[in-house]
């Protein structure tokens, strides 16, 4: 563990350096792909290792599926993790998130946890502006590795989800969620849906959300964007739009920031027609000026915008 930590520690120097993080490619999607990306990365994942994913809103059709990570996640010998959500639905509360999760088939291939099903804890952020402290779920202190393997796409309020979003408002206790979503002013959920504007300052809590679990983590942290169902609706919307792009792929790297940019990147610059459509996620991440969240990330020290990416063979 300790040279793992060593390594860990290295990434997390690079990230705030001169040099452009390393983002991994494939275009294939399977459960072989999954853990090949993995291994590109070159650090093991070890000890006590959680996989942060959304376990999908029920009636959700567009979240990563227990055969697509199964591989990984045995590679890894993980535990599936969630923390409750800060509204209405079918993850709201542990138990009915609970049968969500088994009706979606997670708890019987892999172990999983509600992070927060009992309790929550504060955790420190660098990046005080809107929140002075993040809260989580308290299982969090239970694990030594975090795999946050994220489904990229669109969202209603965050523009796009992805890694850093994964990482923040999905590592986020229900009062945490409401914290962030209000930038500081509530952690009750029906008070803070009042106070979710200006929305720089929920973009830039997010940022700060996500760098204080990377720290907390020590830097024990891979990232996972599954670029497929590309719907502009998060997989916490039970009635998601219909995706209108193809599937692009999986990227992977130890950079959030450059990893969640390079995805981004890939949706601008994609030469989409009739049938394989880019601007409506285009035009759902712009209006809600989702690229902030990413270079607030930037500018806090949590990874570079600069990137290269590699294919694999």
């Amino acid at each position: 563990m300790k040279r793992l930590f060593i390594i860990a520690a290295m990434a997390i120097v690079s990230l705030t350096g001169m040099a452009q993080s390393k983002v991994y490619y494939t275009k294939e999607i399977s459960p072989e792909a999954l853990v090949k990306i993995y291994k590109a990365l070159g650090v093991k994942a070890e000890g006590r290792v959680c996989v942060k994913i959304s376990t999908g809103e029920g009636g959700n059709q567009h979240y990563l599926r227990p055969t697509l990570i199964r591989n990984l996640v045995e590679e890894v010998n993980g535990t599936i993790v969630e923390c409750c959500t800060a509204y209405g639905g079918t993850r709201q509360d542990p138990k009915k998130h609970w049968e969500t999760i088994h009706d979606h088939g997670f708890d019987s291939i892999f172990a999983c946890d509600i992070m927060d099903e009992h309790e929550d804890i504060r955790i420190p952020v660098k990046d005080r502006r809107w929140i002075k402290y993040n809260i989580v779920g308290e299982h969090l202190a239970h694990y030594d590795w975090m795999i946050n393997l994220a489904h990229f796409k669109g969202h209603t309020m965050g523009g796009y989800g992805g890694v850093l979003k994964n990482a923040s408002i999905g590592v986020a206790s229900t009062a945490g969620k409401a914290y962030i979503h209000s930038h500081g002013v509530s952690t009750i959920p029906a008070e803070a849906w009042k106070h979710t504007q200006p929305q720089d300052a929920f973009l830039e809590s997010m940022a700060a959300a996500a760098q204080s679990v990377h720290d907390y983590m020590g830097g024990r942290v891979i990232y996972i964007n599954v670029m497929n169902n590309l719907s502009v609706d998060c997989d916490c919307d039970g009635h998601p739009a219909k995706p209108e792009m193809q599937d692009l792929g999986i990227m992977a790297s130890l950079d959030p920031v450059a990893l969640d940019q390079a995805c981004v990147d890939m949706v601008m610059n994609y030469d989409g027609k009739p049938g394989d459509d880019n601007k409506p996620l285009i035009e759902r991440i712009t209006t809600r000026h989702g690229t902030h969240t990413i270079d607030h990330a930037e500018k806090i020290g949590l990874g570079s915008k600069k990137y290269k990416v590699i294919k694999l063979k």
